[in-house]
């Protein structure tokens, strides 16, 4: 009974415990707290790594057994090799990203980013896809373990 007490007493937070403070999940786990301002900087931060033209800035932000469904490729890439060579070919099209609408579900040490976003290429015309990010902190930093990207589809054919 006393341990079923203190265990709601914690959950209610009347443990102490700074309101800031990381969280356990019913695993056990500690949830890292994430605002939505810096749940929407993670694409940031990823738009960037585009922008240096390095591949492999863009691969670190993705854990190793990601998955990503790119916007201009069939083929879906599960390796950090595969990534890169998918981030190798877009890059070549210096692309500047911004979000038109999103959709932030947030969770403990995950969130998910999903919406549209538009991508500026090659200088001269903007793309218009959908997206999904699905972001885990582990070791220390978010990394993307899930990015789906497909083409938005033409307004006329609907």
């Amino acid at each position: 009974m006393i341990a079923l007490l203190l265990a709601l007493l914690l959950a209610l937070g009347v443990g102490g415990a700074p309101a800031a403070a990381a969280t356990a999940d019913t695993t056990g786990s500690r949830c890292t707290p994430i605002s939505e301002t810096q749940a929407a900087a993670l694409f940031e931060r990823w738009n960037g790594a585009l922008q240096s033209g390095d591949p492999d800035q863009v691969v670190a932000l993705y854990s190793p057994d990601a998955l990503l469904l790119p916007t201009l490729s069939a083929e879906p890439r599960q390796s950090p090799a595969a990534i890169r060579a998918y981030f190798e070919q877009f890059l070549s099209h210096a692309p500047r990203g911004r979000i038109d609408s999103r959709v932030l579900q947030l969770g403990c040490n995950e969130v998910v980013d999903a919406g549209t976003y538009s991508f500026w290429l090659d200088g001269d015309h903007w793309v218009a896809a959908r997206y999904t990010f699905v972001y885990v902190f582990t070791d220390g930093a978010w990394r993307i373990v899930h990015h789906h990207s497909s083409l938005a589809p033409n307004p006329q054919a609907a």
